[in-house]
């Protein structure tokens, strides 16, 4: 007899670190996209602020980067009354469902896991037991609300593999069929991966540093017009079709953000500035970054000087996060066998 597929909500989780300023990669490849996904879904997007800190943190610090994590993603068009915004560690499911999946996870599992071995380097010895484990805290996030679907880009896909292998282990474990929904990915689409503005070979990462390399969401119109026309470029002008990208990193990223700024795809904008140097190009792609972003960094600005309403967004989204999560836990430590009174 063929199991019965999961037939709960269909729910989203998705976070992003407390950790540097988010920017224009971060907009393209994942707010822009969770704006259109609220649309359609039941959504939770979280700050990880325990994800943060497997790596040191200044401690006077991390409540106000959680506050200017959740503004961007307000002021970027989520929605804090149709979806749920708030801090991870303001709900204690993470760390008990955490817990318990780590008991349910194996060794091997978490050694084949290619961050860490990235983010540890040859320093592994002395990096720290969360950042091995952190896979199993990211499993957690999502099954403690029977998410069904995780916006999910390269770098997270063996992730999220792993949190389907736990949570069919904790099925199977406790012979309970379809207790936790095998998440499944959603791919973010065009724009998702936006590159470095000083090296197309590289990712536009937070942690680069230099500041030349990316668009950050507070940046100043002048700063964004600066950093565009400073970007790394060839000397060669632009093809007429995006074939002729190929072999060239940069130019293929700065048209592919054109691309997903304009929401139009690269063959149009090729059309319209193939055979164009980069001088006519760059000016037109600075002024669209700042008609698109400018109005995301005032809104931002505006909703940081206003941190007691901050505060309520990230309170209420707990309180809805844990009216989610706690019967879940509930039902977790029945299968377990936890001592109930």
């Amino acid at each position: 007899m063929a199991e019965r597929a999961y037939s709960g909500p269909m729910r989203v989780f998705s976070g992003v670190q407390p950790s540097g300023s988010l920017h224009l990669g971060n907009y393209l490849g994942a707010l822009a996209k969770w704006v259109e996904m609220q649309k359609s879904y039941d959504c939770i997007f979280c700050v990880v602020d325990l994800h943060a800190i497997t790596v040191s943190q200044d401690p006077k610090r991390l409540a106000d980067q959680t506050r200017e994590i959740a503004a961007a993603y307000i002021a970027a068009g989520v929605d804090p009354e149709r979806s749920i915004i708030y801090p991870q560690s303001a709900v204690l499911a993470h760390v008990e469902l955490g817990w318990i999946l780590n008991c349910v996870a194996r060794m091997g599992w978490l050694e084949r896991m290619t961050q860490f071995k990235d983010k540890a380097g040859k320093d592994r010895e002395r990096a720290s037991v969360g950042l091995f484990d952190y896979p199993v805290l990211q499993a957690a996030d999502i099954l403690a609300y029977r998410a069904t679907h995780v916006p999910t880009g390269e770098d997270q896909k063996q992730h999220l593999e792993l949190a389907r292998d736990i949570a069919d282990r904790f099925n199977r474990e406790f012979d309970i069929p379809n207790f936790f929904p095998l998440p499944e990915p959603m791919t973010t689409g065009p724009g998702a991966r936006v590159m470095s503005l000083k090296d197309g070979s590289k990712k536009m990462s937070k942690s680069d540093p230099s500041e030349a390399s990316r668009i950050n969401l507070l940046d100043s119109n002048d700063e964004i017009v600066r950093k565009i026309r400073r970007a790394t470029t060839d000397s060669e002008p632009l093809p007429h079709v995006p074939e002729g990208l190929a072999g060239r990193p940069e130019a293929s990223n700065l048209i592919a953000i054109y691309s997903a700024l304009a929401g139009v795809s690269e063959a149009e904008v090729l059309n319209a500035f193939g055979g164009r140097g980069f001088g006519e190009f760059k000016p037109a792609l600075a002024e669209l970054a700042v008609q698109k972003l400018g109005p995301i960094s005032d809104e931002m600005r505006r909703l940081m000087a206003d941190r007691a309403e901050l505060d309520r967004v990230l309170s209420r989204g707990a309180g809805r996060a844990r009216e989610i999560a706690d019967p879940i836990m509930a039902e977790v430590r029945q299968a377990v066998g936890f001592w109930r009174p």
